[in-house]
């Protein structure tokens, strides 16, 4: 059960709603990260659901190797777990191909790994990562692949990326057969193809075509955010998006900043996911729409404004006061990093709720030119 719906659309950028079998979509979509099945930072499912968040993406290697999936299976999988009723992506542990390179030997089969935690053996491999996500019973699986370094040489590129189109065939193979069984969690679980091919315009594009044809319920750019330029980034999307199909989401894996994020929707991307906004806002950096606010900074010590006005998240609309916040980061009390989680979260959640009527509205183009010249005029802190 899935269905993709184009509402709108504004040159490349797409504004369109996505049917699944934990809710709808409605894109461009931010997914908030909750690697381990929660926000780092202290949220709740409920909180998540306080600032407006539609999906969450949790990570299936963290989950495999600590609590185990056989485990959250056993519990009725990730949405029971975790107390969760909206839709929830699961990666495929393929990133970590790429993060634990020290860890981990390729091979046509899969890859064997080294755990980050105890040192202990893990082979995963296609049809193992789709056992381990269809034990999770997330709403998206990601297909397994292998994330290349932006800057890999041409020849190891394309030997890799030939090796994830044949992964992506094992992996739609395994979803079928576990999708078809009484016991899965979720019968409905859909997947999403990932496009590679580094900086190399010319394999991308031919990755793109050879998995448009597949069929899928989705398709992600991957290997970007990883070493290369932002201009690089672009200039890739611009190659290689208007090969997948426009009747599909598309998702650009692991971004990024709100920039970021403006630029990829102008070409034609409509799923993120980025943990940039938990991350900044543990160091006390929260977003506003005119730049950022560096919390810790002596500046805000008398400071009783919200961390931006008019602000809807629980912590600006609670009344809670820069300097409050800045008293509690600088004394490391755990509310200080909860709230400027939670106003980071809601700032890139409201973001996108802005992206989407402002492509509701055709006035994209113009939403952009004015959220970014405002960001980049930054904030005239002091």
């Amino acid at each position: 059960m899935s269905r993709y719906t184009l509402l709108k659309q504004e040159g490349m950028a797409k504004r369109a709603s996505f049917e699944t079998v934990h809710g709808t979509i409605q894109t461009p979509v931010f997914m908030n990260v909750a690697t381990a099945a929660a926000i780092k930072g202290g949220l709740s499912a409920g909180d998540l659901r306080a600032i407006d968040t539609q999906v969450a993406l949790c990570n299936t290697y963290h989950l495999h190797v600590r609590t185990g999936d056989p485990v959250i299976r056993k519990l009725g999988g990730l949405h029971a777990f975790m107390r969760w009723d909206r839709p929830i992506l699961t990666d495929s542990g393929g990133f970590q191909v790429f993060s634990l390179a020290d860890l981990r030997k390729i091979k046509e089969e899969g890859v064997h790994f080294r755990s980050h935690i105890d040192g202990a053996k893990i082979f995963m491999g296609p049809e193992e990562s789709m056992q381990i996500q269809s034990n999770l019973g997330s709403t998206i699986a990601m297909a397994f692949d292998e994330c290349p370094p932006a800057l890999a040489e041409r020849s190891y590129v394309s030997q890799s990326v030939d090796r994830t189109t044949r992964w992506l065939e094992r992996c739609r193979t395994k979803m079928r057969e576990l999708n078809a069984l009484e016991d899965t969690v979720n019968r409905d679980q859909l997947l999403f193809g990932i496009n590679q091919g580094a900086i190399y315009a010319d394999i991308r594009r031919d990755h793109a075509r050879q998995i448009a044809g597949m069929d899928l319920d989705g398709y992600a750019v991957g290997g970007l955010a990883v070493g290369e330029t932002h201009e690089e980034m672009y200039h890739i999307l611009e190659e290689t998006v208007p090969f997948l199909p426009k009747d599909k989401p598309t998702y650009l894996m692991g971004v990024g900043t709100p920039q970021n994020i403006l630029e990829a929707v102008d070409r034609g991307v409509d799923f993120f996911d980025c943990v940039y906004p938990s991350r900044n806002g543990r160091h006390g950096n929260l977003y506003t729409h005119t730049g950022t606010v560096h919390i810790r900074n002596k500046q805000y010590e008398l400071d009783q404004r919200p961390i931006e006005e008019g602000c809807g998240c629980p912590v600006c609309r609670g009344g809670y006061s820069r300097a409050y916040l800045r008293h509690l980061v600088k004394a490391q009390e755990a509310l200080g990093l909860r709230m400027c989680v939670m106003h980071n979260l809601y700032f890139y959640n409201h973001l996108m709720t802005e992206i989407r009527e402002a492509l509701d509205r055709g006035r994209f183009a113009s939403f952009k030119k004015e959220t970014l010249e405002r960001m980049e005029t930054g904030e005239k802190e002091g």
